[in-house]
C-alpha cells in the first residue's frame, strides 16, 4: 500500500509539472501558474550566428503574402507562415495583423530555454478583447522546434485567439500526440532569430498576477504582411 501511494504521489507531481510548463492564453486563472522549470537540456543561450535562421523542411519557401514582419522595440522579426498546413490558424493570425491588433502589445511572458509569448496584453497589464477562439490545428505535422511559432491557448483545445509564442527550445512535449492535444505551429522565424534570442535573455518579474513578465517592456510597434 505504501508503495502504491508513493507511485501515485510521484505521478501527481509529474502531471502538475507538465501542466505548468505549457504556454497559456493568459487569463486571471491561468496567469497564476508557477514558472516552469526548463524541460530541455539544450543550452539555448550558447553562441549563435546573429544572421542564422532555423531550418525547417516542413515550412514553405517565403512568398508574397506568406511573410509577416513584427517591428518590435528590440528589432524586427519575420515569420514565414504555413497556410497549407495550418489554414485556419494562419487566417486568424493574418486577421489580427491586418487589423493592427498587435500594435502596442508586448511580449508578456518570457521563459528561457522554453519560449517567448506575446500578442495579447498592453504594457499596462490589460488584456485586449479578441475575436472568437479558433479550432486547434496541432495535428498538422508541424513540430514545436526552435524558431517555430505557435498559438497559445487555455487548457481547452479550441481556445486560441490572438496570443502566440516562439519556441526557443525543441519543445517536443507541446507537439500533438495521442492523448496530448498539443499546440498548433503555423509558422517559423526566417529572419530576426537573433532578436528572439535577445528577448529570451531579458530579466523578468511579476506584473499584477502575471509571472515571467519582462521588467523593461518589449513592445510590438507594428505588424504587416511583407
Amino acid at each position: 500500500m505504501v508503495t502504491v501511494l508513493i507511485i501515485l504521489g510521484l505521478f501527481a507531481v509529474y502531471v502538475f509539472n507538465e501542466q505548468t510548463t505549457k504556454p497559456a492564453e493568459e487569463t486571471v486563472a491561468n496567469s497564476l501558474n508557477p514558472s516552469p522549470a526548463p524541460t530541455q537540456t539544450l543550452n539555448i543561450n550558447s553562441p549563435k550566428a546573429a544572421s542564422s535562421s532555423p531550418k525547417n523542411e516542413n515550412m514553405p519557401s517565403p512568398k508574397q503574402g506568406n511573410v509577416v514582419v513584427l517591428e518590435t522595440s528590440m528589432g524586427n522579426i519575420e515569420i514565414t507562415l504555413n497556410p497549407e498546413k495550418a489554414p485556419i490558424t494562419v487566417a486568424n493570425f493574418l486577421t489580427y495583423v491586418n487589423e493592427g491588433f498587435y500594435s502596442g502589445t508586448v511580449f508578456h511572458r518570457v521563459i528561457p530555454n522554453f519560449m517567448v509569448q506575446g500578442g495579447g496584453f498592453t504594457a499596462d497589464g490589460n488584456q485586449k478583447p479578441t475575436h472568437q477562439p479558433i479550432k486547434l490545428e496541432s495535428a498538422n505535422g508541424l513540430k514545436n522546434d526552435i524558431g517555430t511559432v505557435a498559438m497559445a491557448r487555455t487548457n481547452v483545445p479550441d481556445s486560441a485567439t490572438s496570443q502566440f509564442f516562439i519556441n526557443v527550445a525543441n519543445n517536443a512535449f507541446l507537439n500533438y500526440a495521442p492523448g496530448n492535444d498539443g499546440y498548433a505551429v503555423f509558422g517559423t522565424i526566417t529572419s530576426g532569430m537573433d532578436v528572439v534570442n535577445a528577448i529570451e535573455g531579458v530579466k523578468t518579474s511579476t506584473r499584477g498576477q502575471n509571472a515571467d513578465w519582462p521588467i523593461e517592456d518589449i513592445t510590438i510597434n507594428k505588424t504587416y504582411v511583407k
